[in-house]
Order: structure tokens, then C-alpha cells, then sequence
């Protein structure tokens, strides 16, 4: 017995937006502010942003309190989620001392995976070792 599936179902209003992945030696050689930069074009460009590794501590405070001080002054901006996702098991001193100087070598955490989008559009992003799972506004 083959069930109809009802073609007429509701897929919400969310407005077009797209996924963006981005390397990380695309931004591997610049500045703090021009990391910062660029993320913020593809975040107000209503992009998902999928980077590989992640921001320095220091810019992603920066990365949040500049999105702060947009929300009001640029139109329909409501701010952005920001999601890490790394490699958080217990790994030994050996283990940890080869990942730093691979670290060191790339430039970055490249086992890490962060994901920034325009709180317009994602509403919650749940992680948990097997899987990730992003949920939009609808």
C-alpha cells in the first residue's frame, strides 16, 4: 500500500537565505578586524555561515559585541547565533602536544567547526557528538 504524500504541505514563510562553507585559509592570513569583517558581510548578506575552525576568543567577543551594537541601528537585523563545534574527547599529553603543533602549522583549530547565522533566521543551534542540528525560523 503506497501512502499519498500531501504536496500542499506547508513550508512556512522563511524568506531565501543560503549556507555558505568557508575554509579556513580564506581567512587564515588576515587581521582580527578583517576576520571580523568578512564574517559579518556573509552574515548580513542572510547567509549561514559554516566556517572550518574557529575564531580567536578575543574576536569572537568582538564578533558578538559589534552584532550587539548593530541591533536597532542596521534594519532588520536582530543579532547572530553563533555555535563551536570541536573535537572535546580526553586526549593524552602526547596527543595534545602533536594537535598544537598542527595547530600552529595550519594557522588554527582545524578540527573545530563554527557556525554563525543571522538570528532572523536560525532560531536554535543543538550539538551533541553525533550530529548537529540547526533549526530555522519558520
Amino acid at each position: 500500500m503506497v501512502k499519498k504524500i500531501n504536496s500542499k504541505k506547508k513550508l512556512g514563510k522563511l524568506k531565501g537565505f543560503s549556507i555558505q562553507f568557508m575554509p579556513y585559509y580564506e581567512i587564515r592570513e588576515l587581521g582580527s578586524n578583517d576576520r571580523i569583517r568578512k564574517v559579518l558581510e556573509i552574515v548580513l548578506g542572510n547567509n549561514i555561515l559554516i566556517l572550518q575552525g574557529k575564531l580567536q576568543p578575543e574576536e569572537e567577543t568582538r564578533l558578538i559585541g559589534d552584532t550587539m551594537a548593530m541591533i536597532g541601528h542596521v534594519k532588520s537585523f536582530k543579532g547572530i547565533e553563533l555555535a563551536v563545534i570541536d573535537n572535546s574527547k580526553k586526549e593524552t599529553f602526547i596527543e595534545r602536544v602533536k594537535k598544537s603543533v598542527l595547530d600552529t602549522l595550519a594557522g588554527g583549530d582545524l578540527g573545530a567547526v563554527t557556525i554563525i547565522g543571522p538570528a532572523s533566521i536560525i532560531k536554535e543551534i543543538k550539538r551533541n557528538p553525533k550530529k548537529i542540528e540547526l533549526m530555522l525560523k519558520g
